[in-house]
């Protein structure tokens, strides 16, 4: 999976198309990510404490890491990455401007 827990990146299809937010989590078995105040859905919690009331709450859920495109830091446009190797360490890049994501 080539996105990783705090990038920055923008979601190419579904209702919150063209939105851009923080990765929250990441679920590298299932292919999926949890972006930071996108794709809510509605959570019922229950009462806490006595005379508090339920309330709906809504919390992230996770998309298809294919349908979010990485944000670059350098340029701030949504590209594909690339990697270069480093001696022995491999760096994820920009497809557009070239430099280390």
């Amino acid at each position: 999976m080539r996105i990783k827990k705090g990038d920055q990146v923008e979601i190419i299809c579904g209702k919150d198309r063209g939105k851009r937010g923080k990765v929250l989590r990441c679920i590298p078995k299932k292919g999926k990510i949890v972006i930071e105040g996108l794709n809510l859905a509605k959570r019922h919690r229950k009462p806490r404490k006595e005379g508090e009331k339920g309330q709906r709450v809504d919390v992230p859920a996770a998309i298809d890491s294919s349908n979010a495109m990485i944000v670059c830091r350098h340029c701030g446009k949504r590209t594909a990455i690339g990697y270069r190797f480093e001696g022995d360490r491999k760096e994820r890049t920009c497809g557009k401007c070239g430099k280390v994501l």
